[in-house]
């Protein structure tokens, strides 16, 4: 899959940021002035707004279009906004703009992503994707692959989180490993973190920025108003433009001061799971020797066992830190590996 990066300044944090929606041509200007002075990548702003229940604020439509023109024109920003349909990819090449995004709805709709795909044959403009609202890690490649299969050159892979079953401090659950593994599936995609739609909640952005950055995504989605508590959406998520510019600035420091301690703990981490990987393949010889020599195929004596292994390994964890449901299960796993050495 020939994918080319949509931000080509790698040495740097890529920074998106605009309010959910676009409410009036005064709140979008306004905001976009205030983030002007920040050196933001693209400036966001949603006008077709896919709702949960239909009498919810569903955006302002195409008239929104030409405020971000506007917003091209006055404040030299590029724009982008979400497309979940034909006619709204149609409406924004016409209107000029920067860049379209996938919401986590629409890519999780093989048939959505196939009509976005089709309407973008032989045009050259970035496009993102968000994941899809279930962690299904096949949903959002299959729709990065449709993209290049049309020829969409330019792609770039948005973790906004999954959806919640039980109570969470996020409003999506990070599972930060699928992003990850996505990466692994497809070195060549830059991954923007969406940290609003990831907390819900204001408090906890600058966190989950630190965590992305510190894992290696290119940069950060966020979701600006210029006045958060009366937006017409989302409005517990949203952060004022000089509340963005603290954070960047943070987020910034630990580009230069954290990211080199960050590389070497790695590196301690890669030495540590070599030897963790040794050492299970000395356990499993050693479990092959056993079975050798007893001829032991006895499932209950074995189970009892790793029972008791467990016990001795959650009473040894009183000393340490690790969680007892992670040692449970980790040494079930080992157990049921074993069975077939």
């Amino acid at each position: 899959m020939k994918i080319r990066p949509v931000f080509l300044n790698n040495k740097k944090t890529i920074f998106i940021a605009g309010p959910c929606s676009a409410e009036t041509e005064e709140q979008v200007v306004n905001t976009a002035r205030a983030l002007s002075k920040y050196n933001i990548d693209l400036f966001r702003a949603g006008i077709w707004k896919p709702r949960t229940r239909p009498n919810s604020f569903e955006g302002v439509g195409s008239i929104g279009l030409t405020w971000l023109s506007r917003v091209q024109k006055q404040f030299n920003l590029k724009v982008a906004i979400e497309v979940a349909k034909s006619e709204h990819v149609a409406a924004a090449l016409e209107h000029k703009i920067d860049a379209i995004w996938i919401g986590a709805r629409t890519c999780a709709s093989p048939f959505a992503v196939q009509e976005i795909a089709s309407s973008l044959r032989g045009v050259d403009i970035p496009v993102l994707v968000k994941n899809p609202i279930n962690p299904d890690i096949g949903l959002w490649i299959g729709a990065i692959e449709r993209l290049a299969k049309a020829g969409v050159k330019r792609v770039c892979a948005i973790h906004r989180g999954f959806s919640c079953v039980n109570d969470n401090i996020y409003r999506n659950n990070p599972l930060w490993e699928l992003p990850l593994n996505l990466k692994k599936e497809i070195p060549s995609v830059q991954i923007i973190c969406d940290n609003s739609h990831i907390c819900g909640n204001r408090t906890l952005l600058n966190d989950v920025a630190r965590k992305a950055i510190s894992l290696g995504f290119t940069g950060l989605m966020t979701e600006v108003h210029q006045d958060p508590d009366n937006a017409w959406s989302d409005a517990k998520q949203q952060i004022t433009p000089d509340n963005f510019g603290l954070m960047q600035q943070e987020v910034k420091n630990l580009n230069v001061t954290e990211l080199d301690f960050l590389e070497q703990f790695r590196t301690e981490i890669d030495e540590i799971d070599v030897n963790l990987l040794s050492l299970l393949n000395n356990r499993m010889n050693l479990v092959k020797k056993i079975g050798i020599e007893t001829k032991e195929d006895n499932t209950i004596l074995k189970q009892k066992r790793n029972n008791e292994i467990i016990s001795t390994m959650l009473k040894t964890n009183k000393n340490l830190e690790l969680n007892e449901q992670f040692i449970h299960s980790f040494f079930e796993f080992i157990y049921k590996e074993s069975i077939y050495v």
